[in-house]
């Protein structure tokens, strides 16, 4: 396919930070791929390499943060040549490709959710998106229904089911005066906690839990926004220990 015009659109929420949406490229150098990375978006896009290889059409574009929340979030791609719009969530941000080309020149397959490894530079080791989608919508074609009425060929590698599972973990929302006060665990030597967490407060108390026998205690919070671990032994003499990330 040869475009100088292109819509792609769709819907994702997912609970991982890195994966791969949408993928295409072309033997002349073209390539567009959208993908999650550190829970931002971002579209690298080239229109192609003249044969000297003097333009550099590379253009990597970068929006959004936090997108692993699993939540709907929208994209739309609007590109006419070498102007691209980029709306993600309602806010749309306009740039302009590198190079000299204005044509999308793609040869191969057009992948969702993952990518064919080509050993072409674009495809290095990336991961493939894993959560839901809904709404893919390719130049005027409704690649959803399509694949659910199995009218691509071929439709898709692995399994895919037209449903959305939700995940399993729960979560427990503080205000500033809450907190959750769990039993200690008598006669064990190990102390053990895991969890994950996300606040727009700087400063918090994330865990504290006193040791049995007057040992001590052991604190994490969060002060100007590095998490910090502080734990108190009474019966030794470097009786301190803090470490901050």
């Amino acid at each position: 396919m040869k475009t100088l015009k292109d819509v792609i659109s769709l819907k994702f929420k997912t609970s991982e930070s890195e994966g791969v949406i949408f993928h295409g490229e072309g033997q002349q150098g073209d390539y567009i791929t959208l993908e999650l990375k550190k829970a931002k978006l971002v579209l690298n896009l080239n229109l192609g390499v003249n044969q000297l290889g003097s333009i550099y059409g590379h253009t990597s574009v970068m929006t959004g943060s936090l997108l692993d929340d699993h939540h709907w979030h929208s994209i739309i791609i609007e590109r006419h040549g070498r102007n691209i719009n980029l709306t993600l969530d309602r806010h749309m941000q306009h740039f302009r490709t590198n190079g000299e080309f204005d044509y999308l020149d793609l040869d191969y397959e057009i992948t969702f959710g993952g990518m064919p490894f080509s050993g072409k530079p674009s495809s290095n080791s990336r991961k493939n998106f894993k959560g839901c989608m809904e709404s893919i919508n390719y130049n005027g074609n409704n690649i959803t229904d399509l694949a659910k009425r199995k009218k691509l060929e071929p439709s898709n590698v692995g399994n895919l089911s037209f449903s959305c599972v939700e995940p399993h973990t729960v979560p427990v929302f503080f205000n500033a005066t809450s907190y959750l006060e769990l039993p200690g665990r008598p006669s064990q030597d190990l102390f053990s906690v895991s969890f994950l967490f996300r606040t727009w407060n700087p400063n918090g108390l994330l865990v504290f839990s006193n040791f049995a026998d007057d040992l001590g205690n052991v604190e994490i919070d969060i002060n100007e926004g590095k998490v910090s671990v502080h734990i108190n032994v009474t019966q030794v003499k470097k009786n301190r220990i803090d470490i901050s990330s």
